[in-house]
């Protein structure tokens, strides 16, 4: 798991707003970089760190709520909280499969044909959550994503 940067040039002097807007732009750009190979279902990293990534956003939204306008809020957190929602819903499946797979190891050969039977139900459903996670992670849609972050981190400056 990839540590948070920390946020250069916060004053503590300054402004809650300027500190705000700082802060989220910081925490978005973390969710951008790691968008990519994020639909790979044999390296499962980089969804679980875009995933860290928008948890940790959401937070900081969420704690510098009073620095932005109502409006710019919501029509930021209501796409990022979607695309939250779709790359948790991919993770539970990845996780559940790798714990699965150890736990076939160590078990008994009369278990482990069913384990797999499961490992390979949950790995149907993983693709599917794969394939619902595509529509928010495409060029577009994070394009869009990034412009609201964007007006509301400028909405927060002023």
């Amino acid at each position: 798991m990839a540590r948070p940067r920390e946020v250069p040039g916060l004053d503590c002097e300054g402004p809650f707003g300027l500190a705000a807007a700082r802060v989220v732009e910081v925490r978005a750009e973390e969710v951008f970089t790691h968008s990519g190979g994020v639909l790979d279902l044999e390296d499962i990293e980089p969804l679980h760190d875009m995933r860290v990534a928008t948890r940790r956003l959401r937070a900081a939204m969420e704690m510098c709520r009073p620095c932005f306008p109502r409006k710019h809020y919501r029509r930021a957190m209501k796409p990022l909280k979607a695309l939250a929602d779709a790359l948790g819903e991919r993770r539970d499946r990845d996780v559940a499969i790798g714990f699965l797979r150890e736990f076939a190891a160590q078990s008994p050969p009369a278990d482990r044909g069913r384990l797999e039977i499961l490992v390979a139900k949950l790995r149907d459903e993983q693709r599917q959550a794969n394939a619902d996670l595509v529509p928010f992670v495409e060029e577009e849609p994070l394009e869009e994503l990034r412009a609201r972050l964007g007006e509301l981190v400028e909405e927060a400056r002023r």
